[in-house]
């Protein structure tokens, strides 16, 4: 037996529970994991606390990654003992994930643990992590050069906003940050190398058609019309790299960005990506996240404390990661 949060439905509310399971309860898959560190991102606040739809099946363990040791394997890529990582693959939502001692997964899904990144480490990076980094790759594959002009970071604040900042910053880009709470979160993005820190109020307001052109790049993480504004403000030839839905799915915008200034939309999911480009992605976190990212605020919690971190990430009253150990 070993312990694992559980999410159950009663009367359209979302009840969460340590409870102690065993392996035959786990989901099929050809690897048996137990599970070092998993993180606590806004999607896992939402699943917790159900104040989003992101699970639609239950039980369900929540988290979305996780990173430990294999157990057993039924997959001769994966032995027993060797240390491995999980982002993706929808764990978490329709496949339990990384909130339990062990995890039981497909071997397509893994990656092997980076060399000089530990458990805590990896999670500390995470599924948002791994998040930035494909969008950062995204603004490089299209193009866009650090001496093309400024790149802007909407929802810095956040897990993939945050370590975007970083590593547009470690690659020489200027980077503008978008963030709720400029007072609060502009000294940690300055420290993480955003040359300037803007309120978010400026994103909120409906976009024009086009506005002044600005940004050479963006890293967009909110959508809907922080999105159309970011779209409104973006230099001929620039590209966007969108990956957040945090503002809905509606995106109030017309053609003329893509038409007359030939802007670029990047769409970016850490899901549907290729295993080749998903392990291209750690190896470049890991060369481009410099020692100081580990020293950043980084809360790490036991199984227990997680519904109530659920709720205070949803809340927004928690700054820096939240990682889990079990």
């Amino acid at each position: 037996m070993f312990n694992a949060l559980v999410l159950n439905q009663e009367d359209k509310r979302t009840l969460a529970a340590v409870e102690q399971i065993d392996e035959t309860q786990l989901p099929e898959g050809d690897v048996l994991i137990a599970v070092d560190y998993t993180s606590l991102n806004y999607k896992d606040g939402l699943a917790i606390t159900g104040k989003g739809k992101i699970i639609r099946n239950f039980p369900m363990v929540p988290g979305i990654d996780l990173a430990g040791k294999v157990l057993s394997s039924d997959d001769s890529r994966y032995q027993e003992g060797d240390e491995v990582v999980l982002t993706g693959w929808g764990v978490g939502e329709n496949h339990w994930g990384g909130m339990a001692e062990k995890a039981k997964l497909k071997a397509d899904w893994l990656v092997p643990l980076p060399k000089g990144l530990d458990s805590k480490q990896a999670m500390m990076v995470g599924t948002a992590g791994f998040t930035a980094m494909l969008c950062v790759q995204a603004l490089i594959d299209a193009g866009v050069k650090p001496e093309d002009g400024e790149i802007l970071v909407t929802g810095a604040s956040g897990g993939v906003g945050s370590v975007s900042v970083t590593l547009l910053s470690q690659l020489g880009y200027k980077v503008a940050a978008v963030t709720g709470r400029v007072e609060k979160n502009g000294p940690l993005l300055e420290k993480l190398g955003a040359s300037r820190i803007i309120d978010r109020v400026e994103f909120e307001e409906p976009a024009r058609a086009l506005e002044k052109q600005i940004w050479a790049g963006a890293v967009d993480t909110v959508g809907s019309k922080v999105l159309a504004k970011v779209l409104a403000q973006m230099d001929y030839n620039s590209a966007v790299a969108a990956c957040g839905l945090a503002g809905g799915f509606d995106l109030p915008t017309t053609v003329m960005p893509f038409i007359l200034r030939n802007v670029r939309l990047q769409g970016v999911d850490s899901v549907s990506c290729p295993l080749e480009k998903r392990n291209a992605a750690w190896e470049k976190l890991t060369e481009l996240l410099p020692e100081s990212y580990f020293d950043q605020a980084c809360t790490e919690i036991t199984l227990d404390k997680a519904p109530k971190y659920a709720e205070d990430i949803t809340n927004g009253q928690v700054t820096g990661r939240v990682v889990i150990k079990l």
